[in-house]
């Protein structure tokens, strides 16, 4: 029996998400499918466009037998700890034969030679890297230029420009899971499917294929029906669903007021000792909250070639959280702590059947069932779990109650 892992966000799921998974499983002969899948927060420092669980029913109902939550203590985070907790995750549940992930480069041994020196990290390749930072630039910028600079150094024969190739989003992230893969010692064979159609932040379409920042951009301007092409019957299905419920789809915009009110009145000493703060940098979010009243104003300002905006991102939504540099320095030490089902099918059952037998890790269905483990960091960061569920449907205008949706919400069963 062989099982395929993919880790990612279904923000929403779409024909590239729905293309990866049948290739993949057709690659690795593969007989059953996990997905770690964020949750209500996602990577790019922004709410869901949906919530947890709508993610999780498309997909299920696109192919997957199991999708697992990726903890918010991971999910909203730098693409190395992105990627590194999706497949600590994974490779706990000791079952997984094969990690999937996309790629602009669709070449695995390059991209393995990549993460073999990041992960290594030559005395010379961090000489180089220092500099760059020393000139201001931002870590990524910083680590695609000392990469260059030190391949020519020591591979001055090598022809492929892996300048070029750490500039592209999808090599980032698939170089940081084969770095994981690396640090852990995994046993999880890597796959790289090579990224078909337009790049993740492209709104035009290209070979039948949307990207999801550009589907959901074309939903906010024009409305669900103009996507009913983009996407496959049941993530559409899905997302209508949930409209008609919630009324809304959601958006780092619609936190403006809160996150205005936390960043004119918390303290500079409590910003600072959030993730990714460097010092000054709390100042610069206070000051400019009081010159500006739209969020992404602030973000762009804020924002430098060292402090790119999805930085800026991510530690506003960890402001909204409460979460601090020493709560996931403390909590990460303890990960994972629990296995926490969001959906399946018949074949999820055989699978988590499976990871029982093999890993000693509590699997989590009901959500309430959390409390009966006498473990204080099973109930520190799966509570981030169910903080992260209770802020994202803040701004939602549904005339139902919509918070303790942890409790409430079982995970979705596709008969």
């Amino acid at each position: 029996m062989k099982t395929l892992g993919i880790i990612a966000e279904y923000n929403p799921f779409h024909y590239g998400h729905k293309f990866q998974l049948e290739e993949s499983m057709s690659k690795t002969k593969s007989d059953y499918s996990i997905a770690i899948m964020s949750g209500s927060f996602v990577q790019r420092g922004e709410p869901s466009f949906v919530d947890k669980w709508t993610k999780a029913r498309m997909a299920v109902d696109n192919g997957f037998n199991l999708v697992i939550e990726l903890p918010f203590i991971y999910s909203v985070q730098s693409a190395e700890y992105f990627a590194y907790g999706g497949v600590k995750l994974l490779d706990s549940l000791n079952i997984v034969d094969y990690l999937s992930f996309g790629s602009e480069s669709g070449e695995i041994d390059e991209l393995i030679f990549i993460a073999k020196i990041l992960k290594e990290e030559p005395k010379a390749y961090v000489q180089f890297l220092r500099y760059n930072l020393n000139k201001g630039l931002s870590f990524s910028v910083s680590r695609s230029n000392a990469l260059e600079e030190y391949i020519s150094s020591k591979y001055p024969n090598q022809t492929k420009d892996y300048n070029h190739i750490l500039k592209q989003s999808n090599n980032i992230l698939a170089i940081e899971y084969l770095k994981a893969l690396l640090r852990l010692n995994s046993s999880i064979k890597p796959l790289t499917i090579k990224r078909s159609g337009v790049d993740y932040k492209d709104n035009t379409v290209s070979n039948g294929f949307a990207s999801a920042s550009g589907i959901r951009n074309i939903i906010e301007k024009n409305g669900l029906r103009s996507s009913v092409d983009l996407l496959p019957h049941n993530s559409y299905l899905a997302l209508e669903k949930y409209l008609d419920k919630y009324k809304e789809f959601n958006s780092l915009s619609k936190y403006q007021d809160i996150l205005i009110y936390l960043l004119r009145t918390s303290p500079p000493d409590k910003i600072k000792n959030l993730l990714n703060i460097e010092q000054g940098l709390e100042n610069r979010l206070i000051q400019k909250a009081f010159k500006y009243k739209d969020i992404s104003e602030i973000v762009d300002a804020v924002a430098t070639k060292r402090y790119p905006k999805t930085r800026i991102q991510r530690i506003l939504i960890h402001l909204l959280h409460e979460f601090y540099k020493d709560d996931f320095d403390e909590l990460s030490k303890f990960y994972p702590s629990y296995i926490r089902v969001l959906a399946m099918d018949s074949d999820g059952f055989k699978l988590i059947n499976n990871i029982k037998k093999n890993s000693d890790i509590p699997i989590i269905t009901k959500f309430s069932a959390y409390s009966k483990f006498n473990d204080d960091f099973i109930h520190k960061i799966i509570n981030y779990d169910k903080i992260s569920s209770d802020i994202f449907s803040i701004p939602l205008k549904s005339q139902e109650v919509f918070s303790n949706q942890d409790y409430l919400t079982s995970p979705y069963i596709r008969q």
